[in-house]
């Protein structure tokens, strides 16, 4: 059974769990049926995972067809309460609409005639502040906006380009469509259009030249990429002569030996880095050559993947940075579900079975597999085993919900730029703290610095920011996030005991 510190931490992540619904709750109450509809989607999404882990912390172990049976569950209620809240936001934005125009035809009544304007408010309707695009582009530029798409009223300088206000008149979506054909039949390619919100949650569109398009990588980045990619071939050898107890620079002979292992590695690296330009090249996105990270501790931790083109809209910022951690991670799980599978008899590899508690998902697939096996004190593992749970690790740290990092970007395009901020900055906390309760494991300092120096700004604004990835995707992005939580947090002693993982 727990211990009574062990008992105080269980309760306090309950009771911080239920105080966090309890803040959604309050905070979708003004937002009425949608909010609520909203509210009660988070909770259906989390709630089989939180099922899983209470009985988990309790010694309560579900086989996986419970497993299954709550997720399809409860993906079958995050469908149905999907469909009821776009129902409900459809009439929602009709009441709004309808409300507009009521609203622009009691002004159009009550607007005095041309005769009737004093001479000082005629010349003050119109002023705009000029912005520094061409006085001849902004009047084209002002031409396509209309009151089947958006219809502009205000127009403010912004940087290079100008920020034009109004109102919205149809599905996002449809409208970017329509003022972006415009936009490029007017003007060319000379200038982008962004579709967002501005700080009062109003939808604002944004033209800008394209000259501040992402840049392509200049000769000084391609050299560095080489000499990190040189530098993550010598240290991958190095992690797998390591596992195999010699030391690679010392005894170049035996390359032979490591190469199996830090082949495996890059693998799972390939696997990574295609399901990026897979996807993005689907959506017509251009991506910098990546930039990997050299580790002494497990080879490689990745590589950073900047984009070298515009963003279509949030639902390719979730495809493309998803798609990454999703085939890395599964040619992982292969690995090492297959490997596991292997570990019977005499094998490269003989480890503590304390090896197992260092990961929640790690230890739990390995009991399923191996079962009374992990009682033993050590045990004989398949190097499949050590590859599958490097490569998860790699997949996992990429999902750290923070700036540019896969995990940063899913929340970005799932929830908005203001929850990444917070998302991140809460990131950097919890591996600050890490890092200093923790001096022994280098990992998590490493990734705070990574973060706080090349990667904490989130990902630049998607052209159009306002429609948000649908349903299925979003239920994928989150459930990548849960399992980066699953793989990154270790099992307690005391439950692993219970668990019959380890002495």
């Amino acid at each position: 059974m727990f211990n009574g510190s062990e008992t105080l931490i269980v309760s306090a992540i309950v009771l911080v769990a239920l105080g966090i619904l309890a803040w959604g709750y309050n905070r979708a109450q003004p937002y009425g049926q949608l909010g609520r509809l909203a509210w009660l989607q988070s909770v259906i999404l989390m709630a089989p995972w939180l099922l899983f882990f209470g009985c988990f912390a309790l010694g309560i172990y579900l086989n996986l067809a419970g497993i299954i049976l709550l997720l399809l569950l409860s993906t079958g209620l995050y469908i149905y309460l999907g469909r009821r809240l776009r129902a409900a936001g459809q009439q929602e934005l009709l009441r709004d609409r309808a409300a507009q125009r009521l609203a622009m035809s009691q002004a159009e009544n009550s607007k005095p005639s041309p005769d009737e304007t004093p001479a000082a408010d005629r010349n003050s309707e119109d002023t705009v502040e000029v912005p520094p695009i061409p006085e001849a582009d902004l009047q084209v530029i002002r031409s396509i906006f209309g009151v089947d798409t958006f219809f502009a009223t205000e127009t403010i300088s912004y940087q290079e380009g100008a920020i034009f206000k109004g109102n919205l008149r149809a599905e996002p979506e449809a409208a970017y469509e329509k003022l972006s054909e415009k936009l490029s039949e007017v003007v060319g390619d000379r200038y982008r259009l962004f579709l967002v919100e501005n700080p009062d949650s109003k939808p604002v569109a944004i033209v800008l030249p394209s000259s501040n398009d992402p840049k392509p990588a200049t000769l000084a980045q391609k050299n560095l990429t080489a000499v990190l990619f040189i530098a993550t071939l010598a240290t991958s050898l190095e992690a797998a002569s390591n596992l195999l107890g010699f030391d690679w620079f010392s005894q170049l002979s035996r390359i032979s030996e490591a190469l199996p292992l830090a082949l495996g590695l890059w693998l799972v690296i390939i696997a990574h880095e295609a399901g990026h330009w897979v996807l993005a090249r689907r959506h017509h996105v251009r991506l910098m050559i990546p930039f990997f990270l050299p580790s002494w501790q497990i080879g490689s931790f990745g590589a950073i993947t900047r984009f070298a083109s515009q963003i279509p809209n949030r639902t390719a910022l979730l495809d493309i940075a998803l798609a990454g951690p999703a085939a890395g991670g599964i040619v992982s799980l292969l690995m090492l579900t297959v490997g596991l599978l292997l570990s019977q008899g005499d094998n490269i590899f003989t480890l503590p079975t304390q090896f197992f508690q260092g990961s929640v998902l790690v230890g739990t697939l390995a009991k399923v597999v191996l079962q009374s096996s992990l009682e033993d004190p050590i045990i004989s593992v398949h190097p499949l085993v050590v590859l599958g749970w490097l490569g998860l690790t790699i997949s996992a740290l990429n999902l750290l919900p923070a700036g540019q990092l896969d995990g940063g970007r899913i929340v970005q395009a799932i929830y908005g730029r203001k929850t990444a901020r917070r998302t991140t900055i809460g990131t950097l906390i919890v591996l600050g703290i890490v890092a200093i309760f923790n001096p022994a494991n280098p990992i998590p300092l490493y990734w705070g610095i990574l973060v706080l120096f090349l990667q904490r700004d989130l990902e630049r604004p998607s052209l159009n920011e306002l429609t948000e990835p649908d349903d299925a995707r979003a239920t994928l992005g989150l459930l990548a996030l849960f399992l980066m939580l699953a793989t990154l947090i270790p099992l307690s002693p005391s439950l692993a005991g219970q668990l019959g993982i380890g002495n």
